[in-house]
């Protein structure tokens, strides 16, 4: 099944729901016609039990995404308003709270709401031309898409200060030594190499993965003695329901 937007297409196949940002001649800058059809197709794959992985990748050859559309800033009073206009729909805590595993596939620019969609990803796989940066503090903003609250959680507070403060390039090789990515491929090796992964993550039993991303987001979120409160929860409601049976999502 595929499914077309104007700026995204999706596709579901297997249990693999397939999510491309697709203004490729803008190397799938981020706009408000884009905040919605996220919303749309990430609401859809909020309820739809079929779906147990989702892939988010990045049409044409220049990159996965370059961060925020800048000429639809020029037709807003001020850059500030801009901003709050694509905050009206909440996409960026939408793609966090879905229950499936979710991976990015990264190549080219991968630039500040880019980023900051990919770093709310569990997985990242990327190819060996990928660009990283969040510039927008050179701007007068910062990145409030969530990327000062997560870019920490993955690289700790200097290192990402670091980043967020000079607004530098991270080129892939360091990019992987300081675990922003989980995996370099060839470009070419980027599409069968994400596919790969998400079938495998498909055939995990049960309800163990929704659980799991559960638990771990527990003990980001949550002093240690609630995350294991948390994770007794969970492990009970999965022994309840063996692998093969359709456990309830009110626990989720």
């Amino acid at each position: 099944m595929t499914t077309g937007f104007e700026t995204v297409l999706f596709t579901k196949n297997d249990g693999i729901g397939t999510v491309t940002l697709n203004r490729p001649d803008q190397i799938n800058a981020y706009n408000i016609q884009m905040r919605d059809d996220l919303w749309s197709v990430f609401s859809a794959i909020e309820i739809d039990r079929e779906i147990r992985c989702v892939v988010i990748r990045g049409a044409g050859e220049r990159g996965f995404c370059a961060g925020a559309d800048l000429t639809e800033f020029g037709t807003a009073p001020s850059i500030e308003i801009a901003r709050i206009v694509r905050w009206e729909r909440d996409v960026f805590g939408l793609l966090r709270r879905l229950p499936a595993p979710t991976i990015a596939a990264l190549h080219g620019h991968v630039i500040g709401s880019g980023l900051e969609i990919a770093l709310l990803c569990d997985m990242r796989i990327a190819s060996r031309d990928v660009r990283f940066a969040m510039p927008e503090t050179s701007l007068g903003l910062i990145p409030a898409a969530t990327g000062t609250q997560t870019l920490p959680r993955h690289l700790r507070q200097g290192r990402a200060l670091g980043l967020l403060l000079t607004g530098r390039t991270v080129q892939a090789d360091e990019a992987l030594a300081i675990g922003l990515v989980h995996r370099l491929v060839e470009r070419e090796n980027l599409g069968p190499d994400t596919d790969e992964l998400a079938r495998s993550l498909v055939q995990l039993p049960g309800e163990a993965a929704i659980g799991v991303r559960r638990a771990v987001h527990a003990a980001l979120d949550q002093p240690l003695s609630d995350g294991l409160a948390t994770e007794a929860e969970i492990a009970q409601q999965l022994a309840a329901h063996p692998a093969g049976e359709s456990t309830p999502r009110t626990w989720l």
